[in-house]
């Protein structure tokens, strides 16, 4: 099983302040968890203009749109838009800080937590492939979704901790851990359509990129096997990978992790906004 060596506490340490929250104002709506990690959907009038942070946002012909916060978000941006014909209007979004833990995992490969000088340029070559995929703008409206969680099983790490591999301190955990055996199939948690599958990167072993469109997308890292190709168009719910324990890990489990282009978001989340819209 997953060693992640810390007290239970870990588990709980999400914000009281990360509960979905709806902003109405005017023409604008937005739906989302205003946290850090957060992901937020929202709506303007069609062929209205919108950017967050300086960023501009695609809407969709429906006028629906998508963005996030990273980790580290400041705890205060702004989101400006302007509707056809009308001024810009602006609208301060206070988003709350989180206390994150520190989790050590023993027992991971020591390769993987200093590899060699030979190993460099292939790590190199597999970041640049995981960005490229990260970096699509596809007009798929799959982000609109209800998210679905891609497999039950015991959570044993969260997004956001900082990592301490074999005693060195390394960069933080940007997804959720689920344990479960080697083969476990794994659902998909919205349709997409795989942007990048690779069988064994250096850290992240079996790996599959899956677009939701406007720029949403799931990762999923340490698979024994992956069940779908590149291009493929998959359903919400379909078998799309099986667990496995391959990269920097100490036993079979599921690492989901959820991204805005480069931003990386709380999978948890998207699901807590879920369940809190039912």
């Amino acid at each position: 099983m997953f060693r992640a060596l810390m007290v239970l506490s870990f588990l709980l340490f999400l914000s009281w302040g990360s509960f979905a929250e709806v902003i109405q104002k005017e023409s604008l709506t937005l739906s989302g968890v205003f946290t850090q990690g957060g992901v937020v959907r929202g709506t303007l009038p069609p062929e209205s203009e919108v950017s967050f942070g300086g960023r501009k946002l695609t809407l969709t012909p429906n006028g629906h749109f998508v963005f996030g916060f990273g980790r580290d978000e400041v705890s205060e941006a702004v989101l400006s838009w302007r509707i056809p014909g009308g001024l810009t209007k602006q609208l301060q979004l206070s988003i709350t800080p989180r206390d994150y833990p520190t989790q050590r995992v023993d027992g991971v490969p020591q390769n993987t937590v200093t590899p060699s000088e030979d190993k460099l340029a292939r790590i190199r070559n597999e970041t640049a492939l995981v960005k490229n995929a990260r970096k699509q703008h596809s007009m798929q409206e799959y982000f609109e979704q209800a998210f679905i969680q891609p497999l039950i099983g015991p959570k044993t790490g969260v997004y956001g901790s900082r990592r301490i591999y074999n005693g060195v301190p390394k960069r933080p955990h940007y997804g959720v851990d689920y344990a479960a055996a080697v083969g476990t199939l794994v659902k998909a948690p919205a349709d997409a359509t795989v942007s990048l599958v690779h069988d064994d990167m250096y850290y992240s072993g079996g790996t599959l990129i899956m677009d939701h469109g406007y720029g949403l997308s799931s990762t999923f890292i340490h698979l024994s096997e992956v069940l779908v190709k590149e291009g493929q168009a998959v359903k919400q719910g379909e078998y799309v990978a099986k667990v496995g324990a391959g990269g920097r890990s100490t036993g079979p489990h599921l690492d989901w992790r959820l991204n805005w282009f480069e931003v990386r978001l709380d999978p948890e989340l998207i699901l807590q906004l879920e369940k809190t819209k039912k």
